[in-house]
C-alpha cells in the first residue's frame, strides 16, 4: 500500500478506524449534522480520495471508507461478500454513533448500497443508486469495455487509465481530457489482491429476487452514454424497487466525478424531499 498521501480538503478529516479487529481508512466530511449523514460506498477499485469533489459539493455530513484492501485499508484475514462489507459498516456506523443514515453506491457500490438497505433497513433511511445495476444479472456493457474495466492496470498506471477513461467510462470524458487527468491525479494503488477480492464478492450476487422488499424512497441515477452499465440496468432496478425514481443524467458512467456539485446537488434534493 502506498504511504505518502495528499492532505485532504478543508472540511474533510481522514481517520484510521479499528472496527471490530479490521482497520478502515475513513473519511468524513463537515456537513449539516441536524439532518442524518450521508454514507458513500466507492466503485470497484476506487480509493476515498476519489470522492473528495463530491464530498466538499455536499452540504450535509458524509461518510466514505476504502474497503479492506483497497486505498488505505489493509488486506482483510478472510474473503467477504457483499453481506460481510454490510454488517462491518453496520458497525463503523456504530462506532461513530449514527443510528439512522441515508445510503449512496457508485456502480460497484450501488451493489453493496443494496444490500445494506436489505440487511438493516431501519437503519438505511433512503437510498441512492448511482450507474449501478442489479449484480450478474445486470444487461451488461460491451465486451471490449468490460475487458478493460476488469483489469487493476487502469488504477495501476495512470497513462493507461487516461488512454482508455474515454472508451469505459463515456460522457464528459470523451471531449475533456483536463477531467480524465483530474481524475487520474486523484487514483491511489490498490493491491491486486484487493482488488481481486472486490471482484470475487459479487460473483453470483444479484438483488433482483428481493428488490420489491426494499421501502426506501430510492434515486436511481444513471448516464446516458454509459459504457459500462447501460441506462437499461437502471430502468430495471427503479421498475422493482417500490420507491425508486429514475432520473437519467446527459453524461456517462461517472457523472458523479465529472460533475460532482450538480450530483451533490440532485442527491440533496432527493434526501431533503418529504416522502411521507
Amino acid at each position: 500500500m502506498e504511504k505518502t498521501r495528499t492532505l485532504p480538503p478543508e472540511g474533510i478529516r481522514v481517520d484510521e478506524i479499528d472496527v471490530r479487529g479490521q482497520m478502515l481508512r475513513v473519511a468524513i466530511s463537515d456537513g449539516d449534522d441536524s439532518v442524518p449523514p450521508l454514507l458513500m460506498f466507492n466503485g470497484i477499485g476506487a480509493n476515498l480520495e476519489l470522492g473528495f469533489p463530491f464530498l466538499t459539493s455536499l452540504n450535509r455530513r458524509a461518510i466514505l471508507f476504502d474497503v479492506p484492501g483497497v486505498g488505505g485499508s489493509p488486506m482483510p484475514s478472510l474473503p467477504y461478500r457483499p453481506a460481510t462489507l454490510a454488517r462491518m459498516s453496520k458497525h463503523l456506523l456504530e462506532h461513530l454513533g449514527h443510528d439512522q443514515v441515508d445510503v449512496s453506491g457508485v456502480s460497484w457500490g450501488g451493489g453493496l448500497a443494496q444490500q445494506f438497505a436489505k440487511q438493516y433497513p431501519r437503519l438505511c433511511r433512503k437510498l441512492v443508486l448511482v450507474a449501478t445495476s442489479s449484480g450478474w444479472t445486470m444487461v451488461p456493457g460491451k465486451p471490449a469495455v468490460l475487458s478493460k474495466m476488469g483489469s487493476i492496470k487502469r488504477y495501476m498506471d495512470k497513462s493507461y487509465m487516461r488512454s482508455i477513461a474515454a472508451d469505459i467510462y463515456g460522457g464528459a470524458f470523451r471531449q475533456d481530457d483536463t477531467l480524465i487527468n483530474a481524475h487520474a491525479a486523484g487514483m491511489r494503488p490498490s493491491s491486486n489482491a484487493g482488488y481481486m477480492l472486490q471482484l470475487l464478492a459479487m460473483t453470483g450476487w444479484t438483488s433482483v429476487p428481493w428488490l420489491w422488499r426494499l421501502r426506501q424512497p430510492t434515486l436511481v441515477l444513471s448516464g446516458t452514454d454509459d459504457p459500462l452499465i447501460p441506462v437499461a440496468n437502471a430502468r430495471l432496478l427503479a421498475h422493482l424497487i417500490p420507491k425508486a425514481r429514475l432520473e437519467l443524467i446527459d453524461d456517462g458512467h461517472l457523472f458523479v466525478v465529472t460533475d460532482p456539485t450538480g450530483t451533490a446537488a440532485t442527491v440533496e434534493a432527493f434526501l431533503d424531499e418529504d416522502h411521507g
